[in-house]
C-alpha cells in the first residue's frame, strides 16, 4: 500500500476502527490491516526512524559546503609557574612567571569543494596580564584573510559531492520500499490469521457432521445393516475432527497473537477477518516492470554508488601516499597596544606564508600495495556490479511470471474448492441415505478440507506476490502510480 496516497483512505478505516473497537472487537479486511501496520505497526515507526536519521545525515553532509562562523578563544589561560625562558644571549634560564593570557577569534570559513580547501576571514583580540609587576598589554589582528590548500591530495570533499546525494536519494527509495516490505508482511500474517480462523470453523463443522453420522451409524449397526469396521472409522474420523478442532484452537491463538503483535495491538482486543472477496485485474508487463525498477528501486541507484566508491577508494590509496603538500597563507592588520583602543589605531600590514611538504622516501612497497589492493576491489565492485544488474533483472522478470501464475493458481483453486464443497455435500446426503460408501464420504471430506486449505494458500500467496511486485518497481500497475514521492525530505 502506498504511504503517500493513501491519506483519504486512512481517515475512513480508522473512523471504523473506532466504532469497532469501542465493541471490543474488530473486524478488518486486508486492507485495513496493511493500513494499520504502514502507519502505527513497530516496523512502521523504525521505518519512519531510520528515514529521519538519513536525513539529518544528509544535513550533515550539505553543511560542510556552507560558510561557518564560529567564536574560539582562551578564558582564561593562567599560568603561575617556573618555566624556561630564551634569554638575550641565546642560552635558557628558570623564571617564575605568574601570568594570565586570554584570546577571543571571531572567524568565518567556507570550504572549497572543487580544490578541497578553505578561506576564511577573521578578526581576534589577545590580552596579556603580568601579575608579578602588575602590567597588561593587548595585541589583535582587527581583520586577516587567508586559505589552505592541500596540494596534490586526496579531495574527500569533492568525492563526497558524487556520492552523498547518491546515497541520501537511494535512502528515500529503501523508505518506500520498506513500507512494501510491511505491506507484505502484514498481508502474511492476515493470511496466517485467516487460514486459522477459516480451519477452525472447518473442524467445528466437521465434528458436528461426524457427530450426527456416527449417531446414524449407530442405529443402522444396532439394526445390522452395517458391519462393525464401519462404524469404527466413523468414531475414529469423529475422534479425529475433535483432535483437530483442539489444534485448529492453538493456531488461531497462535496465528492472532502474531498479527497483533505486529500492528501493536492490546492484547485484550479481539479480531476477526473478513476474506477477500476478489483479486485486483490488470495486466503486467515485464518491460514496463523492469522499467518501473530501474527508475525507481534504491538497487539502481546503489550500483551507480558502489561504483563511485570504488573509484574514490582508489583515487585515496594513490592520493594519500605519494608526494602530499599544502599551501597556507594569510593576510592582514595587526597591533598592540597598552589599551585595546589601540590595537584598533593605525594597524600594520602582516603577511604569513608557508609550504609544507611529504615525500615518501622508501615504504617497502606499502604505497603500491595499497594502490594495487583498491584497484583489485575497483574491478570486484565493478564484475559484482554487473551480476547483480543481470540479478536485478532476472528477480524482475520472475516475479511478473510467478505473480501472472499465481493470479491463474487463484482461479483455479477456487474452482476446485466450489466443486469438493458441493461433492462433498451429495456424499453426505448420498450415506445418509445409504447410496455410497464410507471410504467415498471420508475421501469426499479430506479433498473438501485440503481445496479449502489450498485455495487460502494460493489467495495468500497471490496478495504476498502482489506486494513484492510493488517493492520491486515502486510502482503499482492497478492506478500507474509510483510508489515513493522523489522530493521527500
Amino acid at each position: 500500500m502506498n504511504k503517500f496516497k493513501i491519506i483519504p483512505v486512512v481517515f475512513l478505516v480508522g473512523l471504523c476502527l473506532f466504532f469497532q473497537s469501542a465493541t471490543g472487537q474488530r473486524k478488518l479486511t486486508l486492507e485495513d490491516v496493511v493500513i494499520i501496520a504502514i502507519e502505527q505497526s513497530p516496523a512502521a515507526k523504525r521505518a519512519e526512524t531510520r528515514k529521519e536519521n538519513r536525513y539529518w545525515m544528509y544535513r550533515t553532509f550539505k553543511s560542510n559546503y556552507v560558510p561557518q562562523l564560529q567564536l574560539s578563544g582562551t578564558l582564561p589561560g593562567f599560568t603561575r609557574a617556573f618555566s624556561r625562558i630564551q634569554q638575550n644571549n641565546g642560552t635558557f634560564a628558570y623564571r617564575f612567571q605568574n601570568q594570565n593570557t586570554a584570546e577571543l577569534e571571531l572567524s568565518l570559513q567556507q570550504t572549497i569543494a572543487a580544490t578541497g580547501g578553505r578561506v576564511f576571514m577573521s578578526s581576534s583580540l589577545e590580552r596579556f596580564d603580568n601579575f608579578l609587576d602588575g602590567e597588561h598589554s593587548y595585541r589583535g589582528d582587527p581583520v586577516s584573510v587567508g586559505f589552505f590548500q592541500p596540494l596534490f591530495g586526496f579531495n574527500a570533499l569533492k568525492w563526497d559531492q558524487k556520492i552523498e546525494p547518491l546515497r541520501y536519494e537511494e535512502s528515500k527509495r529503501e523508505y518506500a520500499e520498506e513500507f512494501e516490505q510491511i505491506s507484505e508482511r502484514a498481508s502474511q500474517l492476515f493470511f496466517d490469521l485467516l487460514t486459522a480462523q477459516i480451519s477452525l470453523g472447518i473442524a467445528e463443522i466437521n465434528v458436528a457432521s461426524n457427530d450426527t453420522i456416527y449417531k446414524i451409524a449407530q442405529g443402522r449397526y444396532e439394526l445390522g445393516i452395517i458391519p462393525e469396521n464401519e462404524l469404527l472409522q466413523l468414531e475414529l474420523s469423529l475422534m479425529n475432527s475433535r483432535q483437530s478442532v483442539a489444534q485448529s484452537q492453538l493456531n488461531l491463538g497462535t496465528a492472532t497473537l502474531r498479527l497483533k503483535s505486529y500492528l501493536g495491538f492490546q492484547e485484550n482486543e479481539t479480531i476477526e477477518l473478513i476474506e477477500p472477496a476478489q483479486i485486483p485485474e490488470f495486466d503486467v508487463q515485464e518491460s514496463i516492470a523492469i522499467e518501473m525498477a530501474q527508475q525507481n528501486r534504491s538497487d539502481a541507484i546503489r550500483f551507480e554508488r558502489l561504483k563511485l566508491e570504488a573509484d574514490m577508494d582508489v583515487a585515496e590509496a594513490i592520493g594519500t601516499g605519494g608526494l602530499n603538500a599544502s599551501l597556507f597563507g594569510r593576510a592582514g592588520l595587526s597591533n598592540s597596544g597598552l589599551l585595546i583602543p589601540e590595537v584598533y589605531e593605525k594597524p600594520d600590514n602582516q603577511v604569513i606564508a608557508n609550504l609544507g611538504f611529504t615525500i615518501p622516501i622508501l615504504d617497502w612497497g606499502r604505497q603500491e600495495a595499497r594502490r594495487r589492493t583498491a584497484e583489485a576491489n575497483q574491478q570486484l565492485v565493478q564484475f559484482t556490479v554487473q551480476q547483480d544488474v543481470i540479478n536485478f533483472k532476472e528477480e524482475v522478470i520472475t516475479q511478473v511470471r510467478r505473480f501472472k501464475m499465481l493470479r491463474d493458481q487463484v482461479a483455479i483453486a477456487s474452482k476446485a474448492d466450489e466443486i469438493s464443497q458441493k461433492r462433498y455435500s451429495i456424499s453426505k446426503n448420498r450415506y445418509l441415505i445409504g447410496k455410497t460408501s464410507i471410504t467415498d464420504l471420508s475421501l469426499a471430506l479430506t479433498e473438501k478440507d485440503r481445496a479449502k486449505q489450498d485455495y487460502l494458500t494460493s489467495l495468500g500467496n497471490f496478495w504476498q506476490a502482489y506486494y513484492q511486485l510493488r517493492q520491486l518497481t515502486l510502482y503499482d500497475f492497478s492506478t500507474g502510480l509510483i510508489l515513493f514521492n522523489p522530493d521527500l525530505e
